[in-house]
């Protein structure tokens, strides 16, 4: 085979396009010979003129017998032969080396052996190319596996592709070979007589643990910064930004029984109480270090346990540069953080919360990316994941880029990311990061500085789609598993099937609750009384969608202080002041999320930077409210009229929300035919009720569940311990009445336990 000029500067120049065309064996078109062509830019440093022929063997790999060395055709290091052979046949290299005056020789197989035909197949170019394929994780990046050659015999290495369409160039580099972009270039996959815009390549003896990065050129042959992988399963810790080669060996998982029943576990009639964990904050060692993976299983799961959660929610895991990101700038969004370990151990962490019957969500973050780069900021030179005018590209928020969900092979990447932590990982459902932001063409926009839709509207309806196609995959594809959106305005629908018309996640946090539930608690009790819609307005909407209440990282950070810290007075009243509070979250109809630390009522706000607070449960006041979130949890966990209608409106009803004067709520919740209901009395004033009337739906004597003011948990210890009876008496439209004590700034919860 004649090696033209041209062809002979793209190779050596790392510029060619389809370099499998030209390197490795081929036939010679003239004498019809096979003709090797290696190039080993690497060979031309360690050896001297006099030798550069001498250091490369072309051998036949089932008889090891050497049929010849090959010519250094470019000093650069192309190496060339032709044999006396007309038939492809199975090829290894000798490279004989001069170290030290002593020669040494190695044996390995050729990547320009293997074609790319291999490795991403017509059908997997086809799905891709429409955007369609659900495991695109198992094909891109970087993979481990054995691949056969001309004679069957299998070789073992590692097989990378990227999609880069606008690249004119591709490289793998790593410290394999130095981080020299001529050692390995990639070949631009054909798909039906075109460029695919697919680039792979097979390199043997890569083994897990492997460094590597793509390094790209533009269409006009600029360099461009070396780039991580987008479907990395692994990456450095950092600073260092590089991929690693994940050993993807299956995991022994033994969580089979929850799988089996996570569908009842996940359901909307089931108890479902989040707490929600930043895994660089909750614990750390004595040095102030991050703790591993497995180190945290250990510890954070039976504390998560005997606090009565039943699922975990993991701030995003998925690896992220900036530390003050807390992960909502993530770069790999197929790695779990190198912070914490590896693929294998965050697997150990997932089987053991299953094996522990704990649930596990993660935060993950599909409405914009860092501009970091390493990533996927112009990624082969163009506008490749971004849109390319700011004013739908640019988040002026947080000063990242949004990525354009109307180009199928992007809106591919993200939804595989999303299954891929489904699929590998076990993880139970996906929470989705700032919903609002994607929804809206104008979001945090002022007039001209965005572009409005085909309709001329403010939807951004390419991220509608993709929304909605990812939450038909999840729920199709994960059965048992659900999703989460953190929406936080009025879109219609947001957790409506999608056939209905709606976005199709399971559940929406409910911010309007937060919001106003937590103005209305920073209010002195005193003026309560003027603002008494505050609390009670949640419910006119309560069951529009399947809420979550959420009290998560965002009411704690950027100076909003600590949640006891916005509770008003003195510290007495502030512990009872959120006592009471969370007493009314746990009974308002909606699944409960609380950030860690709020659980003993962490005095400062949450720094990411070091553990929360534990010394503070010496202190009796966090401990008793630490003690309070295990009995709510316990109580909302085993009492079926707090959870089965979280989410329906026959699950509710108001006693009274218009007592201003006393600062005091009260309602019943309901579960399934057959349950017992709860009758709930929260009293937000500083006074002491006696003789307070509550109608009830039965006759009978009535028992307190639970009330926040208990000495138990650092309260005054006013109450009705003993119970009370109803009398015939109709009230608040029961047909019977109970007259009790409800202690000031507290809730109590009271249930029918016989008949008079």
């Amino acid at each position: 085979m004649a090696i033209t000029n041209r062809e002979l500067t793209s190779v050596v120049d790392a510029s060619h396009q389809n370099p499998e065309q030209v390197l490795g064996l081929h036939p010679d078109a003239a004498s019809g010979y096979q003709v090797i062509t290696v190039f080993k830019p690497e060979l031309a440093n360690h050896n001297t003129d006099s030798n550069a022929d001498n250091c490369l063997e072309i051998l036949d790999s089932k008889t090891q017998k050497s049929l010849g060395k090959l010519k250094l055709i470019s000093p650069q290091g192309l190496y060339s032969l032709k044999l006396r052979r007309k038939k492809p046949f199975c090829y290894q290299l000798r490279i004989t080396t001069e170290i030290n005056n002593e020669k040494q020789s190695v044996i390995c197989d050729d990547a320009f052996a293997f074609s790319s035909v291999q490795i991403l197949g017509e059908l997997d170019l086809h799905l891709l190319r429409e955007g369609n394929h659900q495991s695109a994780y198992k094909k891109l990046g970087a993979h481990l596996k054995q691949l056969s050659t001309i004679s069957g015999r299998q070789v073992s290495g590692c097989s990378f592709t990227v999609w880069a369409p606008n690249a004119s160039q591709v490289s793998v580099i790593g410290d394999f070979n130095h981080w020299d972009s001529r050692c390995h270039p990639m070949t631009n996959a054909n798909f039906h007589g075109q460029q695919s815009g697919y680039w792979t390549l097979f390199i043997p003896n890569i083994e897990a643990g492997a460094l590597y990065k793509f390094q790209l050129k533009d269409s006009n042959g600029n360099v461009l910064p070396a780039k991580a992988d987008p479907f990395g399963i692994q990456a450095q810790y950092r600073p260092d930004t590089a991929s690693v080669v994940g050993s993807e060996k299956p995991y022994p998982w033994q969580d089979q029984q929850w799988l089996k029943e996570r569908a009842k576990r996940n359901s909307r009639d089931a108890a479902i109480s989040i707490y929600e964990v930043h895994l660089g904050s909750w614990q750390r060692d004595e040095n102030n270090h991050y703790l591993n993976y497995r180190t945290i299983a250990d510890k954070l799961i039976p504390y998560t346990l005997a606090m009565g959660f039943t699922h975990l929610q993991l701030m995003p895991v998925s690896e992220f540069p900036f530390d003050g990101s807390w992960g909502y700038q993530p770069v790999g969004l197929f790695a779990p953080s190198s912070r914490f370990g590896n693929a294998e151990d965050f697997q150990y962490f997932v089987d053991q919360c299953h094996q522990a019957n704990l649930g596990l969500l993660i935060d993950w973050v599909p409405g914009h990316f860092p501009s970091d780069e390493h990533g996927l900021a112009k990624f082969d030179g163009s506008h490749l994941f971004e849109h390319a005018d700011p004013r739908q590209g640019f988040h002026p928020d947080w000063n990242t880029l949004i990525y354009n969900y109307g180009r199928v092979e992007v809106a591919n990447f993200l939804r595989a990311s999303a299954l891929h932590w489904l699929d590998t990982y076990h993880v139970d459902g996906i929470r989705v990061d700032a919903v609002a932001s994607m929804l809206y063409l104008d979001y945090s926009r002022k007039e001209g500085e965005w572009i409005p839709n085909k309709h001329g509207g403010r939807e951004n309806l390419e991220a509608v789609d993709f929304l909605q196609r990812f939450n038909e995959e999840l729920y199709a594809l994960y059965p048992g598993t659900f999703s989460v959106a953190e929406e936080s305005t009025s879109w219609p629908g947001v957790s409506r099937p999608t056939d209905n018309g709606g976005l199709g996640f399971g559940y929406k946090w409910n911010m309007g609750w937060m919001n106003d539930s937590l103005e209305y608690m920073k209010r002195d009790p005193i003026h309560r009384q003027h603002h008494h819609n505050e609390l009670s307005f949640g419910l006119v909407y309560a069951f529009d969608e399947n809420f979550v209440l959420p009290l998560s990282h965002d009411e704690v950070v950027h100076g909003k202080g600590s949640l006891i810290a916005k509770m008003p007075g003195d510290a007495w009243q502030q512990f009872a002041n959120l006592r009471a509070y969370y007493g009314f979250m746990w009974a308002h109809p909606g699944k409960k999320l609380l950030f860690m630390g709020c659980e003993f009522a962490q005095g400062k706000e949450w720094n990411h930077d070091q553990a929360l607070d534990w010394h503070q449960l010496d202190i009796h006041w966090h401990s008793g409210v630490q003690r309070l979130v295990k009995d709510l949890n316990k109580l909302y966990t085993t009492t079926p009229a707090l959870y089965q209608k979280d989410c329906q409106q026959e699950g509710f009803a108001w006693l009274d929300h218009e007592n201003a004067k006393q600062s005091t709520y009260s309602f019943i919740r309901y579960g399934e035919q057959g349950s017992t209901p709860v009758i709930v009395v929260c009293n937000f004033s500083n006074q002491v009720l006696h003789d307070f009337s509550v109608g009830v739906p039965d006759a009978g004597c009535y028992h307190e569940l639970l009330n926040t003011d208990r000495e138990i948990y650092a309260g005054s210890n006013h109450g009705n311990f003993s119970g009370v009876k109803s009398e015939n008496a109709p009230w608040q439209g029961q047909a019977h009445r109970i007259n009790i004590t409800v202690p000031p700034m507290a809730t109590v919860i009271f249930s029918l336990t016989g008949a008079l």
